[in-house]
């Protein structure tokens, strides 16, 4: 009888720990999916607007939109002394970096190329975050990983080009691309830096000084779009534009990310990276009306290839 009922708990609790691990797994899919959607919607809006609504302009509310809203974190931290406001420097640089270049030049470069080239070529740059790690002797990196980087820039500069070489040196189809290749770059010195920018604040806390930071670096370009073009910027057109980006990629999927990274850790939260392409690609056909062509599809394979080769041990 006593064995009986000793069997019968062992049974309930092996019957039990699959569906927590089953839910636990549809949980990180929902959350990867959505976190990635909420990453690749900055494209799809850069691209939809094409310039129609500044780009500084758009830049610098959005980020004052998540730093006020992440504030109360962040002045909790600063209380409780885990943000060393005496070397700010390092902060600044992070949020000129990462939210400066990663903003305004985004959007302007929706004008001239599109929401899949700006997803595939900002996926570069846990490659060039190698490479400078490897520069900087932070990181031994072997064969394995130059040959995804070698891979993932030979997918980059076919996308670019559209198959053609030549076309990389004609400054009109190249400036929209060459933009997407300065953030792309702004972001990866601030994936390098913003660890070490208030090591002790939580990545919350730090989001909200660097948007902070990037606010401010937008300022004085978005205040001269405003004096030059006041119809587009003070319209309902880019309230929305404002508030949207404000919310999705910028709450959303930075509050989703840090989520994601105390419930999964970093590592497995990094797969994102894989996603953010595909979420592009389909937004871009679904909203857009702009299918990923074969270009796209051969470069995308090669980049992501090239990326998931690159952070192999």
């Amino acid at each position: 009888m006593g064995k009986g009922s000793s069997d019968g708990g062992s049974g309930a609790v092996a019957s039990a720990a699959p569906s927590t691990g089953t839910w636990l797994g549809a949980i990180a899919l929902i959350g990867f999916i959505v976190v990635a959607t909420a990453q690749a919607s900055n494209q799809i809006l850069a691209r939809g607007l094409a310039g129609s609504v500044p780009s500084f302009a758009l830049a610098f509310f959005r980020w004052s939109i998540v730093a006020i809203g992440l504030a109360p974190i962040a002045l909790k931290e600063i209380r409780e002394g885990q943000v060393p406001l005496g070397n700010i420097w390092p902060i600044l640089a992070a949020g000129f970096m990462g939210m400066f270049l990663c903003g305004g030049p985004v959007y302007a470069a929706g004008v001239s190329t599109t929401a899949i080239h700006i997803a595939l070529i900002m996926a570069l740059s846990p490659i060039t975050v190698l490479m400078i790690s490897a520069a900087l002797k932070i990181e031994h990196v072997g064969l394995l990983q130059w040959l995804g980087t070698a891979l993932a820039l030979s997918g980059a500069l076919l996308i670019i080009s559209g198959g053609h070489p030549a076309t990389l040196f004609e400054l009109e189809t190249a400036a929209g691309d060459g933009l997407v290749v300065i953030a792309m770059l702004g972001w990866s010195g601030y994936t390098l830096l913003q660890s070490r920018a208030a090591p002790k604040a939580s990545l919350l806390a730090r989001i909200s000084l660097f948007s902070a930071a990037g606010a401010l670096f937008s300022l004085p370009l978005a205040a001269w779009e405003m004096w030059a073009m006041p119809a587009q910027i003070f319209s309902t057109k880019a309230l929305s534009a404002y508030v949207f980006a404000g919310i999705v990629p910028g709450l959303l999927a930075y509050a989703g990310f840090a989520w994601l990274g105390a419930k999964f850790g970093s590592v497995r939260t990094s797969l994102v990276l894989y996603l953010g392409p595909v979420a592009s690609a389909l937004l871009s056909f679904a909203i857009l009306g702009e299918p990923p062509g074969l270009i796209h599809l051969v470069g995308g394979l090669l980049i992501l290839g090239g990326v998931w080769a690159s952070l192999r041990r």
